[in-house]
């Protein structure tokens, strides 16, 4: 068994120790994240949203077509795929409980590479971070998973009372949004890349291997970006998703339950709607332009001959389908994720796969490219396979779950459910399931679900 994985990580192109002037150097991880961003980019083939340095990355990675998220909703995701267990597994499903409440004896992610030799270290968002109110603040870390973790502020957090909202005073659960003056590096994110690129010139002088996880927020609400983002948009271009008149009657009651819950942002008059898309779009554009200047970095200190890199979002994000925005639904907008993974020597690059993959799946597959060993208990798959063969498939479904339980104090019921996305069908059970709690989709005839 040993000797049949090492050889599926020499067929990826590199050995589990790459030699460089006569010394040992182990394989870098750069794990870049953002903050509800869903597949609406170029890389994925969208009609409008300009991201030409994730393109780039897709052009010199593998392109996951099917990668979703365990639960649509950033505490549960985080905390899912640092330790490489379900929500059912940590008894993590809100965004107020930390880690090791959970689980305290967990190994996470960044602790494997840590007790390998490597420095972990964090910059912005890897766990639950109250977005925008503790930005600058450790959020609701996990220190016990990093050496070095560095929380940027930037002028959007300072200049919050410019920023318009549809429920005046509320910015992480509203939408939001401000055409900001100044330049990127005055944003948190362009801070986040700042520092991350900071840490990249620290490990290459030092010839440090590291695991670097850079948690950019953006395009989270507030939708704030420099006002050169807010004009690679025509609003009139932007097409806002129709819902069908009696469509919420057709639904289970939790699901007609979670999508109504924001009064103020459903079903928005078309021109709000189109500046909240454009605001959104904006955002992505903005981050896109950060993540270019830390693989840059990458490049420029020679860094990319020994590192894998993976961009990835904690999970999707809706922009008016089903008359909603915001995220926490059983539909496709909200758990499917865009994952691209690039590595030195990759026989994969620039192609796509349509094998299924869960956010789980980062701890095995990242732990056995740098060639070390995942706790048994980790509940993934390794892509290792996927990533050698494009056509290969570790997965034929992903399945992902919610609970609203945490909004109990806003919402007079609470629910749970659970989803299981198949190539061609999506089945949803809300509670135990039984008469009007379930939800089956024909994709191919019904892809809006």
């Amino acid at each position: 068994m040993k000797m049949k994985r090492t050889l599926s990580i020499l067929a990826l192109g590199m050995a589990l120790l790459i030699q460089a002037s006569g010394q040992e150097k182990k394989m870098n991880v750069l794990f870049i994240i953002s903050d509800d961003l869903n597949c609406n980019i170029s890389a994925y083939d969208h009609y409008l949203v300009k991201t030409p340095r994730i393109d780039q990355l897709a052009d010199q990675g593998l392109r996951f077509n099917n990668a979703y998220c365990t639960f649509p909703l950033c505490g549960p995701s985080r905390a899912s795929f640092m330790t490489g267990l379900y929500p059912d597994q940590t008894g993590l499903r809100d965004l107020n409980t930390l880690v090791r409440e959970r689980v305290p004896e967990v190994t996470t992610l960044s602790q494997t590479f840590m007790n390998n030799g490597y420095t972990a270290a964090r910059v912005g968002k890897l766990y639950h971070y109250g977005n925008p109110s503790e930005i600058g603040t450790p959020g609701h870390d996990d220190p016990p998973s990093w050496n070095i973790a560095i929380n940027p502020r930037g002028r959007d957090k300072d200049e919050e009372d410019q920023i318009f909202s549809l429920t005046p005073g509320s910015f992480g659960a509203s939408l939001s949004w401000m055409a900001a003056d100044g330049t990127d590096e005055e944003q948190t994110d362009g801070k986040v890349a700042t520092e991350a690129i900071d840490l990249l010139k620290q490990f290459a002088e030092k010839d440090q291997p590291f695991f670097l996880g850079v948690g950019f927020y953006k395009p989270h609400t507030p939708f704030v970006a420099p006002k050169k983002y807010f004009d690679m948009y025509d609003r009139e271009d932007i097409v806002v998703p129709d819902v069908p008149e009696g469509y919420l009657e057709t639904l289970p009651v939790p699901a007609q339950t979670l999508l109504t819950r924001w009064q103020a942002q459903n079903n928005l008059p078309d021109s709000l709607a189109r500046s909240a898309i454009q605001a959104y779009y904006a955002c992505v554009s903005f981050l896109d332009a950060q993540v270019g200047r830390v693989l840059d970095a990458l490049d420029e200190l020679g860094l990319r001959e020994n590192t894998i890199v993976v961009f990835t979002s904690d999970h999707g994000y809706h922009l008016g389908e089903h008359g909603y925005y915001q995220k926490l639904t059983l539909f496709e907008h909200s758990d499917r994720i865009p994952l691209i993974v690039s590595y030195p020597g990759q026989r994969t690059k620039g192609q796509i796969t349509n094998s299924f993959v869960e956010m789980i799946d980062f701890y095995p597959t990242l732990t056995e490219m740098a060639g070390l060993k995942a706790p048994e208990y980790v509940a993934g798959i390794s892509m290792v396979p996927v990533l050698e063969d494009a056509g290969a498939t570790i997965r034929d479904n992903a399945f992902s779950m919610l609970s609203n339980h945490y909004m109990s104090r806003w919402m007079p019921n609470t629910y749970q459910g659970y989803t299981l996305r198949t190539e061609r069908y999506r089945y949803s059970r809300w509670e135990e399931g039984g008469p009007g709690m379930i939800e089956f989709y024909d994709r191919t005839v019904d892809p809006a679900e």
